[in-house]
Parts: structure tokens; C-alpha cells; sequence
């Protein structure tokens, strides 16, 4: 019989207890995210395994850095959010948040990184009020080239 190799792969939880800058941010359900919970819509909310406040988590670690806000996991992926106000004066910002993020995810945050989804986009931009970006505008053009356009909520399947 071949030696077949077994790829083991860690639960949220357990990735989340790995990284030393989250180790014990660890929430149930979408519990990190707090009010901004209901900006997510999930059709079973059984197959969410967890949360965390990546920001709240990382803070002081990171107290000049524009850090990301939150990550769960959902159907075993996860995804992550910034919930943040949608405007051009905002926009640099977000994408700084972004940047920092695959940055802090490659370098402190392996094991979550290998958990991001690829079913669909792992990083949303939900807006925190109204949108007030033009679409004519060189703001508007940067976030559909980052594929960071911002939404009201996050539906998923």
C-alpha cells in the first residue's frame, strides 16, 4: 500500500489560537464583530465556526497601523471585513487597511491565511453609512481595482 499523504487542516478556532497577535480573540458565531453583525447575512447560521476583531486583537501591537477590522469563518472559509465608511476621502485609507492585512496575514498569521476562501473574494469593504463614491471618479477606479468595492451587506449562501 502507497503512503498517501493526509493534509490536516486546522479549524478557525484552532488557527486563530496559533497566531500569538490573536491567540485569544476567539468568538462563537459572529459574536467579534459586535453591532456590526447584522451587516452579515448567512442562510444557515450553523455553518458559521467563529469570529474575531482582528483590530481589537492587534491594536497594540500595531497602534499606528491602519488595521483591518474583522475575520470569520463560514462554511469552513474564511472571510474578511472592514466595516468602515464609504467615501473618496476614505478610500487610501481602506486600502492601506488592505495592504497591512495580506501583509500581517503572510507574515504573523499563516494558519488563518491558509483558511481564507476561494470560493469568492476573502476581502469586503462593507460601507458603515451611506456610499459616496462617484463612479466617474479616480477614487472609484482604485477600489474596483483592488475588487474592493463597497456594500451595505455581506450575503452569503
Amino acid at each position: 500500500m502507497k503512503n498517501k499523504k493526509i493534509k490536516l487542516v486546522m479549524s478557525f478556532k484552532q488557527a486563530v489560537e496559533a497566531t500569538p497577535d490573536v491567540a485569544t480573540g476567539y468568538k462563537t458565531g459572529l459574536t467579534a464583530l459586535g453591532t456590526h453583525k447584522s451587516k452579515i447575512s448567512v442562510t444557515d447560521t450553523r455553518l458559521l465556526h467563529g469570529s474575531i476583531d482582528i483590530d481589537d486583537c492587534t491594536r497594540a501591537k500595531y497602534p499606528e497601523e491602519n488595521r483591518w477590522d474583522y475575520a470569520f469563518a463560514y462554511k469552513d472559509e474564511v472571510i474578511f471585513i472592514e466595516v468602515h465608511t464609504a467615501n473618496t476621502r476614505e478610500v487610501k485609507t481602506v486600502l492601506k487597511k488592505l495592504q497591512w492585512l495580506k501583509v500581517w496575514l503572510n507574515q504573523q498569521a499563516p494558519e488563518i491565511n491558509k483558511l481564507k476562501t476561494k470560493k469568492r473574494p476573502p476581502f469586503y469593504w462593507i460601507q458603515s453609512n451611506g456610499f459616496a463614491i462617484p463612479k466617474t471618479s479616480p477614487q472609484f477606479r482604485l477600489v474596483k481595482a483592488s475588487g474592493l468595492v463597497p456594500i451595505s451587506i455581506l450575503r452569503l449562501l
